[in-house]
Parts: structure tokens; C-alpha cells; sequence
């Protein structure tokens, strides 16, 4: 069993993985930082209200846009669990070929995403993940990472019409069932957030297969608030949200072996 570890810019989130199965998942917030203590005891009551016990993990592997909570989160793990985790970067087998101008600049947690989207479902495909913000990222057939959309996350977009509109409440984030529900101001602001993101997905979705000449693209798509998105539009094909996950557990592998 391994964790597998996925830093974000909102949330740290944490799997006890046997190859592609997740054996128990939790999150945490990754603001504030922590010391190496705090983390390493959080990770211990999270193995412990799993049933797992320090020893049953044999490895772990991180990725990570955090670079400021990296050294306490390493050394929380070579202290509490005797092990130096692999981390997800330049040196890693990923047999995902990066064709951006500057391959160093794509997000680990984007190659993790390509990695799994292309091979648990092959190419070519867009891999989206809505994130603390949405990127959307392209693999060909024979699996090279071509481009790499990104945009606003919909928190983010709920967020600033909080901060900017003294007068508007701050309201959950979930898709009215029809857009012309929108007859408060609650209402209102969820028909337009979500209805606006859907349509952003869909159109974006329409110019890749349009310019990629592939209308036979797939679409995954991952990410907490993805399943809102998902279950409004008929563009995405695969929802998963342990993708993530799934890529490291795979990226792993292909390292060990």
C-alpha cells in the first residue's frame, strides 16, 4: 500500500492507494502552513480512522503547486513514517511526451491528470480539473501533452462577486434546475455562476475539437466541483474524481518497476 499525496493551492489531499483502488482518502487545508509535527499527526489520526497502520504503507509519492509547504510536509513524512517520498517531477517516468514551449512550467498535478486520463482512457482526450482553477489540457492519441488551457476556478468566480458586490451573500455553490428559477437574488447568482461555467466548459470543449480536428476527443474531467458541472452539460464523457489520485498510483508504478 502507498500514499499518494496531491498539494494544492486550497486543499492537501491524501490516499492510501493499492494500485488504481483507494483504500481510504481525506483531505486537509494547505493555508496555513504547518509544521512537519502538525502534519505528521494529522496524517496519523486520518491512517488511524482507516484501520491502516503506519507499517502497512510501503511508499509515497507527492505532487505538488505549493512549493512554500513542501520541506515541512517532507520531513513530517521521514519523521513519522521512516520514508523519503518521491516527488513528481523533471526525472520521472511519466511516457507522457510535455510539447509546451517550456515543459518545466506545466503543473505536476496536470501531468498526474494527463498521465492517468490518457492511460486509463487513451487519447486523443482533454482532461479538465476543477480546481482553485480550471485547466484543460490536451493529450494526443500517441500521448503528447500539446496545450494547456487555463482558467478561473468557480469558486474563484463565486469569491470575487462576494468581494466586489457589497450588497450580494455569499451563497452555495449548486446549478438551479432551470436557469429561469433565478427569481431572487440567491438564485440569481447561482444560475449565472454555474449556467456562465458551464457554458465556458462547453465552448472551450467545442474549439479543441474544432482546431485539433477531432471530433472524436474525449472528455474527463475531474476536480471536487466537477460533478456540478458535469451533471448540467453532455460534453463530458468520464467524470472521476480520484484521477488525481489514479496518476500518481500509476506514475509510481512505472518508477518502480
Amino acid at each position: 500500500m502507498i500514499l499518494v499525496v496531491d498539494v494544492g493551492n486550497t486543499n492537501i489531499v491524501v490516499g492510501a492507494m493499492t494500485g488504481t483502488d483507494l483504500i481510504g482518502g481525506w483531505r486537509m487545508s494547505s493555508q496555513p502552513p504547518r509544521t512537519s509535527d502538525e502534519y505528521g499527526v494529522l496524517m496519523l489520526e486520518f491512517l488511524e480512522q482507516n484501520n491502516i497502520k503506519v507499517s502497512d504503507i510501503d511508499d509515497i509519492i507527492m505532487s505538488s503547486v505549493v512549493p512554500d509547504i513542501m520541506y515541512s510536509l517532507i520531513n513530517s513524512f521521514k519523521k513519522y513514517f521512516n520514508i523519503t517520498p518521491i516527488i513528481v517531477g523533471p526525472g520521472l517516468k511519466t511516457e507522457i511526451d510535455i510539447r509546451t514551449e517550456n515543459p518545466k512550467e506545466v503543473g505536476a498535478d496536470r501531468i498526474v491528470n494527463v498521465v492517468a486520463g490518457y492511460k486509463l482512457h487513451g487519447g486523443p482526450a482533454i482532461v479538465i480539473d476543477f480546481g482553485t482553477a480550471t485547466t484543460y489540457d490536451v493529450v494526443t492519441e500517441d500521448g503528447k501533452f500539446i496545450a494547456g488551457i487555463t482558467s478561473p476556478g468557480i469558486r474563484i468566480c463565486a469569491d470575487a462577486l462576494w468581494e466586489r458586490a457589497a450588497q450580494l451573500p455569499k451563497f452555495e455553490i449548486k446549478k438551479p434546475e432551470n436557469i429561469l428559477d433565478a427569481r431572487n437574488t440567491i438564485t440569481s447568482m447561482q444560475a449565472g455562476l454555474v449556467y456562465g461555467y458551464i457554458g465556458e466548459v462547453e465552448y472551450i470543449v467545442k474549439k479543441v475539437k474544432e482546431e485539433l480536428g477531432r471530433e472524436d476527443l474525449k472528455v474527463i474531467a475531474t476536480g471536487g466541483l466537477g460533478k456540478i458541472i458535469q451533471e448540467g452539460t453532455e460534453v463530458i464523457d468520464i467524470y472521476d474524481p480520484l484521477l488525481t489520485m489514479k496518476g500518481l498510483s500509476i506514475i509510481y508504478d512505472k518508477n518502480k518497476k
